[in-house]
């Protein structure tokens, strides 16, 4: 059962490391990243799920590691148990191995990725059998909202980017399951929203749970929605 979700988004500039001289940049960001993930962790958690987009559908049950070295940082991350052999964790599930690694994560961790363009029902139906893993399940979802936001966006601006992310920030503030679950996947993918199949993964784990949300940041620095929230 799914009993604490932790919803952040996934930009290789949350790494300090990474962002170099421009990381104060974020530091609201990492702080609401930190805040969120530390309320998680403190959930008496038996298994830890990250989810987060990917190239394709992949699972790590038996540990998992990535790295920076793309963006010229040598610097690498693994999850909290297990090993490091089998794929390389997707960019996404990367940021949120740093993220647990920094907050001291030891407990059971698996990663689940997802495409952009996997359907609704069926992420909803992910969400669910991952809640069913174990009676204490926490999730950690990753994952941006449009990179349309502005004509510096790296999508450029669609004046529909600014109504969807912040359809998105209300449902993540208010744990709205049903809100998330009617996405619309196209749309998703034409606002270059990466966060839309992980938000409903988390949708469907959540369904019957009867979780309370916080929505801890909302902003779109560099033309790219970004939101922190926390489900308990």
């Amino acid at each position: 059962m799914l009993v604490a979700a932790a919803v952040c988004p996934c930009p290789p500039l949350l790494v300090p490391e990474v962002a170099a001289g421009a990381a104060a940049e974020l530091d609201g960001l990492r702080a609401a990243c930190t805040e969120a993930v530390g309320e998680l962790l403190a959930a008496d958690l038996q298994l830890l799920v990250l989810v987060g987009d990917g190239p394709q559908a992949e699972v790590w049950t038996e540990g998992g590691a990535g790295s920076f070295h793309r963006y010229g940082v040598p610097l690498g991350v693994r999850l909290p148990s297990g090993g490091v052999d089998g794929p390389e964790l997707s960019p996404s599930l990367t940021v949120g191995a740093w993220l647990l690694e920094r907050a001291g994560a030891a407990l059971p961790t698996h990663a689940c990725a997802v495409p952009g363009d996997a359907p609704a029902d069926r992420m909803l139906g992910l969400g669910q059998g991952l809640a069913g893993l174990a009676d204490r399940v926490g999730l950690l979802v990753l994952g941006d909202g449009s990179a349309r936001r502005s004509v510096k966006a790296p999508g450029y601006l669609d004046e529909r980017a600014e109504g969807f992310d912040a359809e998105v920030a209300r449902a993540l503030g208010a744990a709205d399951t049903a809100a998330l679950a009617a996405l619309d996947p196209r749309l998703g993918a034409e606002l270059l929203a990466a966060g839309r199949a992980p938000w409903q993964v988390l949708a469907g784990a959540a369904r019957g749970a009867g979780l309370g949300g916080r929505l801890r940041y909302q902003d779109a620095p560099y033309g790219v929605g970004y939101f922190v929230a926390s489900w308990s």
